[in-house]
Protein backbone atom coordinates (compact mmCIF):
# COMPACT_ATOMS: atom_id res chain seq x y z
CA UNK A 1 0.00 0.00 0.00
CA UNK A 2 1.85 3.32 -0.80
CA UNK A 3 1.79 5.85 1.76
CA UNK A 4 -1.07 8.36 0.01
CA UNK A 5 -3.01 5.08 -0.19
CA UNK A 6 -2.25 4.04 4.03
CA UNK A 7 -3.31 7.67 4.62
CA UNK A 8 -6.62 7.73 2.86
CA UNK A 9 -7.56 3.99 4.80
CA UNK A 10 -6.39 6.10 7.93
CA UNK A 11 -8.54 8.92 7.10
CA UNK A 12 -11.72 7.07 6.39
CA UNK A 13 -11.34 4.67 9.51
CA UNK A 14 -10.96 7.93 11.45
CA UNK A 15 -14.29 9.30 10.44
CA UNK A 16 -16.03 5.58 10.97
CA UNK A 17 -14.97 5.37 14.93
CA UNK A 18 -14.87 8.63 15.74
CA UNK A 19 -17.99 9.93 18.50
CA UNK A 20 -20.35 12.71 17.32
CA UNK A 21 -18.77 15.32 18.86
CA UNK A 22 -15.39 14.46 17.03
CA UNK A 23 -17.01 14.31 13.72
CA UNK A 24 -18.67 17.78 14.05
CA UNK A 25 -15.00 18.96 14.99
CA UNK A 26 -13.84 17.28 11.94
CA UNK A 27 -16.35 19.21 10.10
CA UNK A 28 -15.05 22.63 11.57
CA UNK A 29 -11.93 21.62 10.58
CA UNK A 30 -12.58 21.12 7.37
CA UNK A 31 -14.22 24.46 7.01
CA UNK A 32 -11.38 26.28 7.99
CA UNK A 33 -8.72 24.57 5.71
CA UNK A 34 -11.47 24.86 2.67
CA UNK A 35 -11.86 28.31 3.42
CA UNK A 36 -7.93 28.77 3.49
CA UNK A 37 -7.23 27.06 0.32
CA UNK A 38 -9.79 29.20 -1.34
CA UNK A 39 -8.37 32.11 0.11
CA UNK A 40 -4.86 31.06 -0.92
CA UNK A 41 -6.66 29.90 -5.16
CA UNK A 42 -7.88 33.21 -5.08
CA UNK A 43 -4.69 35.22 -3.99
CA UNK A 44 -2.88 33.06 -6.78
CA UNK A 45 -5.70 34.02 -9.36
CA UNK A 46 -6.76 30.04 -9.54
CA UNK A 47 -10.69 30.57 -9.80
CA UNK A 48 -11.42 27.01 -10.75
CA UNK A 49 -9.53 25.73 -7.51
CA UNK A 50 -11.45 28.66 -5.46
CA UNK A 51 -14.35 27.62 -6.45
CA UNK A 52 -13.72 23.91 -5.67
CA UNK A 53 -12.54 24.65 -2.24
CA UNK A 54 -15.64 27.08 -1.60
CA UNK A 55 -17.85 24.53 -2.59
CA UNK A 56 -16.35 21.87 -0.43
CA UNK A 57 -17.01 24.94 2.43
CA UNK A 58 -20.45 25.39 1.63
CA UNK A 59 -21.07 21.44 1.73
CA UNK A 60 -19.64 21.07 5.08
CA UNK A 61 -22.35 24.27 6.39
CA UNK A 62 -24.86 22.07 4.77
CA UNK A 63 -23.63 19.14 6.71
CA UNK A 64 -23.47 21.27 9.71
CA UNK A 65 -26.77 22.06 9.32
CA UNK A 66 -27.97 19.45 8.60
CA UNK A 67 -27.10 17.20 11.85
CA UNK A 68 -28.94 20.07 14.34
CA UNK A 69 -31.27 18.45 16.69
CA UNK A 70 -33.85 20.64 16.50
CA UNK A 71 -35.06 19.39 19.88
CA UNK A 72 -33.06 21.47 21.36
CA UNK A 73 -34.08 25.83 21.25
CA UNK A 74 -30.05 26.66 20.56
CA UNK A 75 -30.66 24.72 17.30
CA UNK A 76 -32.46 27.67 15.65
CA UNK A 77 -29.91 29.93 16.61
CA UNK A 78 -26.92 27.81 15.31
CA UNK A 79 -28.74 27.12 12.23
CA UNK A 80 -29.31 31.42 11.94
CA UNK A 81 -25.10 31.25 11.96
CA UNK A 82 -24.70 28.59 9.43
CA UNK A 83 -27.55 29.95 7.29
CA UNK A 84 -25.39 33.20 7.06
CA UNK A 85 -22.17 31.22 7.12
CA UNK A 86 -23.48 29.85 4.03
CA UNK A 87 -25.23 32.70 2.11
CA UNK A 88 -21.52 34.52 2.79
CA UNK A 89 -19.28 31.85 1.34
CA UNK A 90 -21.98 32.07 -1.99
CA UNK A 91 -20.82 35.52 -2.24
CA UNK A 92 -17.94 35.09 -1.49
CA UNK A 93 -17.53 32.61 -4.22
CA UNK A 94 -19.46 35.01 -7.17
CA UNK A 95 -17.00 37.70 -6.10
CA UNK A 96 -13.84 35.93 -5.62
CA UNK A 97 -12.99 37.82 -2.02
CA UNK A 98 -11.36 36.75 -0.04
CA UNK A 99 -11.90 39.47 2.71
CA UNK A 100 -15.67 38.19 2.81
CA UNK A 101 -14.08 34.46 3.06
CA UNK A 102 -11.89 36.16 5.97
CA UNK A 103 -15.08 37.23 8.20
CA UNK A 104 -16.13 33.60 7.47
CA UNK A 105 -12.96 32.09 8.34
CA UNK A 106 -13.08 33.81 12.03
CA UNK A 107 -16.75 32.80 12.84
CA UNK A 108 -15.56 29.01 11.64
CA UNK A 109 -12.73 29.59 14.00
CA UNK A 110 -14.52 30.76 16.59
CA UNK A 111 -17.31 27.67 16.36
CA UNK A 112 -14.29 25.43 16.33
CA UNK A 113 -12.49 26.54 19.24
CA UNK A 114 -16.27 26.63 20.96
CA UNK A 115 -16.74 22.98 20.26
CA UNK A 116 -13.23 21.89 21.55
CA UNK A 117 -14.00 23.71 24.57
CA UNK A 118 -17.16 22.17 24.88
CA UNK A 119 -15.64 18.55 24.32
CA UNK A 120 -12.81 19.32 26.89
CA UNK A 121 -15.60 20.39 29.88
CA UNK A 122 -18.19 17.76 28.80
CA UNK A 123 -15.13 14.68 28.88
CA UNK A 124 -14.36 16.26 32.24
CA UNK A 125 -17.59 16.10 33.54
CA UNK A 126 -18.21 12.96 32.55
CA UNK A 127 -15.30 11.64 34.13
CA UNK A 128 -15.94 13.09 37.75
CA UNK A 129 -18.77 10.44 37.88
CA UNK A 130 -17.00 7.82 36.63
CA UNK A 131 -13.94 7.51 38.70
CA UNK A 132 -16.14 7.63 41.40
CA UNK A 133 -18.32 4.94 40.17
CA UNK A 134 -14.53 3.21 39.63
CA UNK A 135 -13.22 4.06 43.60
CA UNK A 136 -16.00 2.30 44.81
CA UNK A 137 -15.57 -0.85 42.56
Amino acid sequence: MTNNRAYEHYRENSVYTARPEELTLMLYNGLIKFIMQAQNSISKKEVEKAHRYNIKAQDIIIELMGTLDRNYEISESFMLIYDYLKRRLIDANTKKDSEILSEVLVFAKDLRDTWTAAIKESRKTNAAPRARLEATL
